[in-house]
C-alpha cells in the first residue's frame, strides 16, 4: 500500500504535471496564432487539382485572395469561385483566431516522419457552428501541417499543408483540402463532364450516400501579402 506521504507526493506531482502539460499547449496554440495572424491579407497564385467522384474537373490556374478575420475567395482562370458548400469558413485563421475555445493536449503523431503535437480545440459556445477541430502542430516551425475541423450543418473538413519559403508567414506552398461530397452543387452556369461521359448544360446538384469525399489540392507559386484586398473582390456575382 503506498504511503500517505508517498501518495500525496503522487498527487501533487501529477497535478503540476497536467497544469503544465495544458499551459504548455496554450503557450504553443498562441505563438502558432502569432505567426498566423501577422498575415492581414494576401493575394495569391497557384495551380488547382480537384478531384469529385462524379465530376471530371480539369485542372485550373487559380487566384486566392485572403482578407481578415475571414473573407477568403477563390477564382480559376475563367473567373468562377469552385470550392465545397461550407468552405469559405474553414481556415487556418477562423480555426486558431481569438480566445474562443479550450485547448487540449492530445500528445503527438507522427506526420511524413516529422513528430507533431496533437491539439484539440474545444469552442467554448455550445452552439458554435464548429463543434470541435484538431491541429497538428510543428513545434520547431510554429505551423499547423494538418487540422480536421468537425461541423454542425457541413460536415468535416481537412486540411493538409506542406511548408516551403513562406514558412515564416505561416503559409503553405501546397494545400490539401478534404471534404464531404454530399449534396455538392455546381457554381451557376458552369459545366462538368460527369464520370459516365455525359455531359449537362445545366447547373447541377449531384446527391451521394454523403460518406464519399473531395480533395482540392492548390500548389501555390506565389504570395503577396499586405499589400490590401479591396472588399469588392469578396462581392457576391449577381444573380443572372
Amino acid at each position: 500500500m503506498m504511503k500517505p506521504l508517498a501518495m500525496a507526493l503522487f498527487v501533487v506531482f501529477s497535478a503540476t504535471t497536467i497544469l503544465y502539460a495544458q499551459t504548455d499547449v496554450n503557450s504553443l496554440v498562441q505563438k502558432v496564432r502569432a505567426r498566423i495572424e501577422q498575415v492581414n491579407d494576401y493575394q495569391a497564385t497557384g495551380r488547382m487539382k480537384t478531384n469529385v467522384t462524379f465530376l471530371k474537373v480539369p485542372e485550373a490556374n487559380v487566384n486566392i485572395y485572403f482578407k481578415k478575420p475571414d473573407k477568403i475567395r477563390i477564382k480559376n482562370e475563367k473567373g468562377v469561385s469552385f470550392i465545397p458548400r461550407g468552405a469559405m469558413s474553414i481556415s487556418l485563421n477562423n480555426i486558431v483566431s481569438g480566445n474562443r475555445f479550450t485547448a487540449i493536449d492530445a500528445g503527438t503523431d507522427r506526420i511524413k516522419g516529422k513528430t507533431v503535437r496533437v491539439i484539440r480545440l474545444l469552442p467554448d459556445d455550445d452552439n458554435a457552428e464548429v463543434v470541435l477541430s484538431t491541429i497538428y502542430v510543428d513545434e520547431s516551425n510554429l505551423v499547423i501541417v494538418k487540422a480536421k475541423t468537425t461541423t454542425r450543418e457541413n460536415g468535416t473538413y481537412e486540411l493538409e499543408m506542406d511548408y516551403g519559403k513562406y514558412t515564416s508567414w505561416g503559409l503553405p506552398d501546397k494545400l490539401l483540402f478534404t471534404f464531404n461530397t454530399k449534396e455538392y452543387k455546381l457554381p451557376k452556369g458552369v459545366t462538368f463532364d460527369f464520370d459516365d461521359g455525359t455531359q449537362s448544360n445545366k447547373p447541377a446538384k449531384a446527391v451521394t450516400n454523403g460518406n464519399e469525399k473531395g480533395r482540392a489540392e492548390i500548389t501555390f507559386n506565389q504570395y503577396t501579402i499586405n499589400k490590401g484586398v479591396p472588399d469588392e473582390i469578396f462581392a457576391k456575382p449577381a444573380k443572372q
